[in-house]
Formats: structure tokens, sequence, C-alpha cells
């Protein structure tokens, strides 16, 4: 199994994500072959929260020119968090 800490690169932090944690909904770039059940355990291990739910979606990478080059910046997976109500926030994504 894969470690838990793994899954979970780094956190999105947007002006439309930022709206989300009024919400309690928080986004992170996750490992792109990692499933919703996956990243429920290790957001739940790693911040001590309870998940309500799931929602992921897959981003494929950008055309980019460098001069008369072309190539595609790497593919991303992108979920999104919504914790339960009675959950704690995470401070996080605290300013």
């Amino acid at each position: 199994m894969k470690d838990l800490r793994d899954i979970i690169k780094r956190p999105v932090i947007t002006e439309h994500s930022a709206d989300l944690i009024e919400q309690k909904k928080y986004t992170f770039e996750v490992e792109p072959k990692a499933n919703k059940t996956e990243i429920k355990a290790a957001i739940e291990t790693v911040f001590g929260v309870k998940v309500d739910k799931v929602n992921t979606m897959n981003l494929k990478g950008k055309f980019k020119r460098m001069g008369r080059y072309g190539g595609f910046r790497p593919d991303r997976k992108k979920a999104v968090v919504q914790l339960s109500e009675d959950s704690k926030e995470l401070e996080f994504f605290e300013a």
C-alpha cells in the first residue's frame, strides 16, 4: 500500500478555492493514480478530520512552447474535499 503522505502532493490555493473554504471544502493536488477512498483516508489520517465527500478531476497538461520546440506540461489530478459539519477546520489554509 502507498504511504498516505505520498497521496497528497500540495494544497491548491486560488481565488475559487479560497471561496470554497467557507463551505468547509478544501482543494488539494493529489497523486494521479489515487482513488477517492485513498484520498479520503489520507486526509483523515494526516489532518485528523472527518471527510464527508471527495470530488476529483483529472486535468490535462497545457501545451507550452520554447522557441520552435513545443511540449506538454504534466497531467495532474485535483481533489475537492468536503469536511463534515462537526469537523474542525484546517489551519493549513488560514492566512
